[in-house]
């Protein structure tokens, strides 16, 4: 009997200690797509991202509103997206992050190309977000459909695609550290 009571004081020792000291407030490194991090006290989060087909009637909606001038991907390029969540669960208004980029393992870069936001409803647009609320802002075309997430676009070499993982990177706005999240290509 007394073995059984010191055995069950020591795991319950050992839980407690393991509980203890090293948990992360905010995450700010994700290995994979769909774990929260935070930025400037925001919470963003990768729905998903892929290799959009402009043949689909789906993705055809996702490249509405490219700025004027930008030319189809070359034969080595592809359209690829990353559907993100933001969400205020703070007690202030704070501003969404608006500088993101793609790296792959050899360093090479790729920003989100400027969609128009007043054509295309998927688009994701930085901004102020109020506490309780969320980017993409509730019963909106990107919060009501499958992905639930708002778009930003990258024309991605199809080189870089094999270069993996790639890291999706969400800069910090005020100084602060940003956040990376491997992305599931």
């Amino acid at each position: 009997m007394k073995r059984l009571a010191l055995l069950s004081l020591a795991a319950l020792t050992a839980l407690a200690l393991g509980g203890c000291g090293n948990k992360e407030e905010t995450a700010t490194v994700a290995d994979t797509e769909g774990i929260y991090v935070g930025v400037d006290g925001l919470t963003y989060q990768v729905q998903i991202s892929r290799i959009l087909n402009p043949a689909s009637r789906e993705d055809r909606w996702y490249l509405k509103g490219l700025p004027e001038g930008e030319e189809e991907p070359a034969e080595d390029e592809v359209w690829f997206a990353v559907f993100m969540r933001v969400e205020n669960e703070g007690d202030d208004e704070l501003e969404a992050v608006k500088d993101f980029k793609i790296t792959d393992t050899q360093g090479t870069e790729f920003e989100p190309l400027e969609l128009d936001t007043e054509v295309n409803p998927f688009a994701y647009e930085a901004g102020p977000v109020e506490p309780g609320e969320l980017i993409p802002e509730l019963n909106s075309p990107p919060s009501d459909n499958t992905i639930q997430g708002s778009l930003l676009l990258f024309k991605l070499t199809i080189e870089s695609l094999g270069n993996r993982p790639l890291e999706f990177e969400i800069e910090s706005a005020r100084g602060g550290d940003g956040a990376i999240v491997d992305l599931d290509v």
